[in-house]
């Protein structure tokens, strides 16, 4: 129970890594706030979750991509449950798109979800923690920020590497406040954003060709995500802040040595 008497925002928080989230950090002791942008029904599923685990939970709808609906959640959170000291930066969208055959529209829908949902919603929390003189901001990037060779996510692979340098630049800003501000970088992880809308077949040869290019043999679950995070937002990692931390399985498909 190291995070007994904390709250946390988790962004994108009704499935997927999300949801594994919310649990992992309902499991350390946290209160848990849910965030979700349309599915409400899914998001209430995982306040249940929490709930069970003996922690209070509240949904709250928000496209954290809108800097004043962010700043409505921040304060709907605060009634409900308290100002967060904790903020898990999970939502993402991800379109596949190349270099020379991609749509605009999708890229500007991934930088506004990926990339400026974090900076509003680290924005709209970090006084609360400054004033608190404790926090924990923990960003979802990707692996494919540095380069996996997977095709089709050359331009989501740039909204990620943007996560990378407002991690760093926000460890800068506010780790003097006590704020750790990190980053974990998923491989190949078995949510519906990755797998959604195909067929079965489909679905058995990606993880079987993913897997294949992992060290251990498999591709990632949820879980194995939010474990990492956990970590992060725990008195473990007190000593950490402004790092990467990568959860891959050991993926050796980089298109350059790194």
């Amino acid at each position: 129970m190291d995070l007994k008497g904390k709250v946390a925002l988790v962004t994108g928080g009704s499935r997927g890594i999300g949801r594994a989230i919310c649990e992992e950090l309902a499991r350390q002791g946290s209160d848990v706030a849910v965030n979700f942008a349309s599915r409400a029904r899914a998001a209430e599923e995982t306040v249940a979750l929490v709930r069970t685990l003996g922690r209070r939970s509240a949904a709250v709808r928000a496209d954290v991509g809108s800097r004043e609906e962010v700043r409505r959640m921040a304060a709907e959170v605060g009634c409900s449950l308290g100002p967060p000291d904790i903020l898990v930066n999970n939502a993402g969208i991800l379109h596949a798109g190349t270099l020379l055959d991609y749509d605009n529209a999708e890229f500007e829908t991934m930088w506004r979800t990926n990339v400026k949902g974090v900076l509003h919603c680290s924005q709209a929390m970090a006084p609360g923690m400054i004033d608190a003189g404790w926090g924990r901001i923990v960003n979802i990037a990707s692996n494919a920020a540095i380069g996996t060779a997977m095709p089709g996510t050359t331009l989501y692979a740039v909204t990620k590497g943007a996560v990378l340098t407002l991690t760093k630049r926000m460890a800068f800003e506010l780790s003097p406040h006590g704020i750790a501000v990190n980053a974990v970088l998923p491989g190949f992880t078995k949510t519906e954003m990755v797998l959604g809308g195909k067929s079965d077949h489909e679905v058995q040869r990606l993880l079987e060709s993913v897997a294949a290019k992992s060290l251990v043999g498999r591709t990632g679950d949820p879980e194995d995500i939010a474990a990492v995070v956990g970590f992060l937002c725990s008195p473990s990692s007190a000593f950490m802040t402004g790092q990467f931390l990568m959860a891959d399985g050991g993926r050796q498909d980089y298109l350059t040595h790194v």
